[in-house]
């Protein structure tokens, strides 16, 4: 039976489109076997979705020094029924801005702390359109934590 990794982002400017794309690029490389990745609008995710993951990708512009209100929204929506079910399972996080992504990071890691998520890779901060190394780190993003399901390892 495959591993859900489930990615749950904000897309709402060309620039997070090319992150989020590259992302999933990397999360579903055809070398990583044995994950199902399913990609959610923040706003359209639900427990199930949540519970039903055995890993995570979260990404969110920078809005006025915090997460979007969309990854807000799903974390709100999320954060109590999925309290007791989800500690340990591991997840990643990029964050998109024009200049300072500090408080966004801050804050998601606040409720996957409470979630008692495990984070598998560093944060990744981005700024402005993505160049193509930026689109490179965001690829390995997606792929470390696809390759931490496939091998049983979060």
């Amino acid at each position: 039976m495959a591993a859900t990794l489930l990615v749950v982002h904000h897309t709402p400017s060309p620039g997070m489109r090319a992150v989020l794309e590259a992302v999933l690029e990397g999360a579903r490389d055809p070398d990583i076997e044995g994950v199902e990745v399913r990609s959610v609008a923040a706003l359209a995710a639900t427990v199930p979705d949540m519970l039903g993951a055995d890993g995570y990708l979260f990404g969110t512009p920078a809005n006025f020094g915090y997460m979007s209100g969309a990854l807000k929204h799903f974390f709100d929506t999320v954060y109590y029924p999925c309290l007791d079910d989800v500690a340990g399972r591991p997840f990643g996080l990029w964050v998109h801005g024009n200049q300072d992504t500090a408080g966004a990071v801050s804050s998601v890691r606040k409720l996957t702390t409470g979630l008692e998520l495990k984070q598998v890779a560093a944060p990744l901060e981005l700024y402005g359109m993505p160049s193509k190394e930026q689109r490179e780190q965001c690829y390995e993003l997606g792929a470390t934590v696809a390759v931490m399901l496939a091998e049983g390892m979060a």
